[in-house]
């Protein structure tokens, strides 16, 4: 079983990049639940999303320890760090959490930076967030997310949906 907890704030895109990580494992035969979260602001509040995935039915569809989690908010990473196994694999946009809590796996990218830089517009950084879970957590293959993604974004930015999700999935060693 892999729990991943995906915490920001609203306009961030991290609920739509659990809804389409649970439908890549759906798609591969796998049990996944998705839950969210957020604050009453339409943009800039509190954001969290929660995603299980596993081999075998799901019985409580609430992540208590993440095995991963990612932070896009200084906010986010201080709010949900304390609630981190001493294994969780914590994430972050280095731009954004400029001082992430101290943890023994931190996985550091700039995921915003990349979205402004090469594809000019911010609106993909969960895309590229959702890359860099694929390829941290193999609990879904790249080719599932990338059949979700193309389901769940408007047609016309597909391709550079596309180029998102790769980008975070070659931004990780």
């Amino acid at each position: 079983m892999m729990e991943i907890r995906l915490s920001g704030s609203g306009g961030q895109g991290v609920i739509t990049a659990a809804i389409i990580f649970a439908e890549a494992a759906i798609m591969e035969g796998k049990e996944a639940v998705q839950a969210q979260s957020y604050g009453p602001e339409a943009r800039g509040g509190a954001t969290k999303a929660e995603v299980i995935v596993s081999e075998r039915p799901i019985f409580h569809p609430k992540v208590g320890q993440p095995d991963i989690l990612l932070a896009l908010t200084q906010q986010a990473a201080n709010k949900y760090a304390a609630e981190n196994k001493e294994d969780t694999v914590m994430v972050v946009d280095e731009d954004l959490v400029p001082e992430p809590p101290d943890t023994k796996r931190l996985v550091k990218v700039p995921i915003t930076r990349l979205a402004v830089e090469k594809l000019g517009r911010d609106l993909f950084a969960n895309i590229i967030a959702l890359g860099v879970l694929v390829k941290i957590s193999g609990a879904v293959t790249i080719e599932s997310v990338q059949k979700a993604v193309a389901h769940r974004v408007p047609k016309a930015t597909v391709e550079k949906n596309m180029e998102a999700l790769r980008l975070g999935f070659e931004a990780v060693p």
